[in-house]
Parts: C-alpha cells; structure tokens; sequence
C-alpha cells in the first residue's frame, strides 16, 4: 500500500489526483502546519527536509513530486498520461513536468513571500518593508510572472492541454502553478485568461481530482 505525507493546503493535492488516476489505492498521513504555516517536524522522520509531497512505497521513500510522479507512472502501467516517446507532444509534456517545480512555482513562492514580509517583521520598520516588497513584487516578480502567464495562455490556446490535445500528468504538474497564478493574479486584467479558465474548470471536473479533494481536503493557495 502506498502512503502519501501529506500536508495540508500544499501541493501534495497533484500526488492524490494522479494516485486517483492511476486507480492505485492508498493511505495518507495527514500533517497540520504550524502558526508559521512551515510543515512539522514530524516530517523529517519520513524525508530529511521535511516537506511533502512525500511518498512511501514497498520500502522505498520518494520525495519532488515531479519525481513522484514519473516513478508512479513508470511503476504503476501509467502510459496513458504521457505521450508516447519521440513524439512532439512527449517534448512538450517533459518540458511542462519539470516548468511546473523549476520555473513557475519559484516565483509564486516568491511572490508569496514578499506579500507576507510586512507582517513578519518588527512594527517599527514595516514601513520600509511594505516599500521593499512593493518594490520587488512590481519591478521584478509580476512582470516576469505577467510572461509567464501569457506563456500559459498560449500554449493552451493551442489544443487545450499542456502537451498536445490529449490531457496528460503535465497537466496533473501544472495545476497547482495555474491555480494559484489566478488565485492572485486574475482580477483587473485587461486581457481575460480564456484559454486558462477553460483549462482549469476542465481539470476541475474531472472525476478523479474530485475523488482526491475527498479524501485530502479542500486547499488553500495562500500557503504553497
């Protein structure tokens, strides 16, 4: 029986929709954050850091979840949520597993945590850190996440998916970037992200990823 680590409001979610399916059964271990949102320390006796999305299976522990994912799919007859090898589409879908970890969800911690310094330091200078932050967050972060977010737009307005018309584990990858993404970002846009939305609430809808809401929990995008 596999186990997932799983923390809430995090972005373990993806590992329970794509175990869902996969129609692997599994146990979780459920983990509270702390009053300073970070993991307990319970964690590190299944991982060294720490963190979750954490997997135990048959003696072995697996941590990352695009690494969770790929050996989920390798072990577990998973060929059916990636296209096959050589194709273009299998470029893309390898691209978009790794984009998900490596260059969108970066900035959406950063972003998180330059929204939360104000509130972290001592009253006498949040002055000078609501400054500091505002200026990071509109000369650095949200231009580059503005690209980004057109990034996504476009390629989904090519054929729905994020490697090819076929819905695949990079779109399991890219959930949680997208959906914290519009969580801050989609108000007040002049340009509507259509192509994003119709995405989403197709992913949303699909019977699995209700099925691991159920069993972990609705989640927050205000905590990654």
């Amino acid at each position: 029986m596999i186990v997932v680590h799983y923390l809430e409001n995090s972005r373990a979610h993806r590992i329970l929709w794509l175990l869902e399916e996969l129609g692997i059964p599994y146990d979780i271990n459920v983990y509270r954050r702390g009053s300073d949102m970070r993991a307990p320390r319970s964690l590190k006796a299944v991982h060294p850091l720490g963190k979750s999305p954490v997997i135990e299976d048959g003696g072995k522990v697996i941590a990352e979840s695009g690494a969770i994912i790929e050996y989920l799919i390798d072990a577990y007859g998973g060929e059916a949520l990636r296209p096959a090898v050589g194709t273009d589409e299998r470029l893309r879908y390898t691209y978009f597993l790794h984009y998900a970890e490596g260059s969108a969800m970066p900035l959406l911690v950063m972003k998180l945590i330059f929204a939360k310094l104000p509130t972290q330091v001592p009253l006498f200078v949040r002055p000078f850190a609501t400054l500091i932050a505002k200026g990071a967050a509109k000369s650095f972060i949200d231009p580059q996440l503005e690209d980004h977010v057109a990034f996504w737009e476009s390629e989904l307005a090519r054929d729905g998916y994020f490697a090819g018309s076929n819905f695949s584990a990079a779109d399991i990858a890219m959930s949680f970037p997208l959906e914290a993404a519009m969580s801050r970002m989609e108000k007040g846009r002049e340009r509507p992200l259509t192509a994003v939305r119709r995405h989403l609430e197709a992913i949303r809808s699909r019977p699995a990823y209700q099925r691991a809401l159920a069993r972990g929990g609705a989640y927050s995008f205000a905590t990654t």
